[in-house]
């Protein structure tokens, strides 16, 4: 069992590691929020109760005997230690979580309704969802994970492909039913049609791109609405207003729920599509880990 005459004091070994490290009692008092002489009072001290000098004063500052050279080495092993330690049970203690960035679009129609399977199995585990009406900037996020539109190219992260980007064209059943049977792109040119107005850096197909795709030529004969939401487009197309491209992994619910009807005859698909982002520093946490393995297991 440890006595008061078997250690000094805790705070006499903190200043003195602190101005040890800097070799400046000035240093350590600006360090440890007091004064100088309160600083060499506390050294002093310590000497005292060592029986030893620890500096030797110098010109313009101090340098440490042998004495104090020993004990500088053994208290920044004992303080890092201590560190690691009291570091270790925070966290412990700690209710894990994950903060997770997305855009809207995902988040809605993909992420949201599979998050009950993921919470009834991790119950312990607190979710931060982030979302952005574009494209997620990783660059700018402090997401442990991202879920990104791309083509899977984020230097210093480690990336994942969810699933291709699969788009076709969607509409109500009704609207559907109204201007009849689409067995002909042609035909689609002559019908109301909705459209993403997404920036060039994004990347999302076009109309213009699926045309080109299925060798058809883009001349709409009726006015185009543009949306810069792919949530509002999806329900402008869902009340029937118009045409508008589906991103198949997104939409799937709710084609197999009649809210759309697509003509997936005129699919196409190209090498973007949804990825998971990680940060080099956290693909072996555990708690991403475990998220990132549950998002894949849904697309399974």
């Amino acid at each position: 069992m440890l006595t008061e005459s078997d250690m000094p004091p805790l705070q006499m070994l903190v200043v003195f590691e602190s101005s040890a490290r800097h070799l400046s009692f000035t240093a350590a008092a600006r360090e440890l929020g007091t004064t100088q002489p309160a600083i060499s009072q506390q050294v002093k001290a310590l000497e005292g109760y060592l029986k030893t000098p620890l500096f030797k004063r110098v010109y313009r500052g101090v340098e440490l005997t042998d004495a104090g050279h020993i004990l500088l080495k053994t208290t920044q092993a004992s303080f890092g230690e201590i560190r690691k330690t009291v570091t270790y049970i925070r966290k412990k203690n700690k209710t894990p979580r994950i903060n997770v960035a997305t855009d809207f679009a995902f988040s809605a129609y993909w992420l949201l309704p599979r998050l009950p399977d993921f919470r009834k199995r991790h119950p312990d585990i607190d979710i931060r969802l982030h979302t952005a009406q574009s494209n997620v900037d990783i660059g700018l996020s402090d997401a442990d994970l991202a879920i990104v539109f791309s083509n899977g190219v984020h230097s210093g992260f480690y990336t994942d492909k969810l699933f291709e980007e699969d788009v076709y064209p969607i509409c109500s059943p009704r609207l559907l039913e109204e201007v009849g049977p689409i067995t002909d792109l042609d035909q689609i040119t002559g019908v109301p049609l909705l459209k993403l107005n997404a920036g060039d850096e994004e990347k999302w197909m076009t109309w213009e791109t699926l045309f080109q795709q299925h060798n058809t030529s883009w001349s709409p004969s009726h006015s185009v609405m543009e949306f810069d939401n792919y949530t509002l487009l999806v329900q402008a197309a869902i009340a029937g207003q118009g045409f508008a491209l589906g991103w198949g992994s997104l939409i799937d619910d709710m084609i197999d729920k009649n809210m759309l009807v697509g003509l997936q005859a005129f699919r196409s698909q190209s090498h973007y599509g949804y990825f998971t982002v990680v940060p080099q520093p956290l693909v072996e946490d555990p708690i991403v880990k475990t998220f990132k393995d549950w998002i894949h297991s849904q697309n399974d």
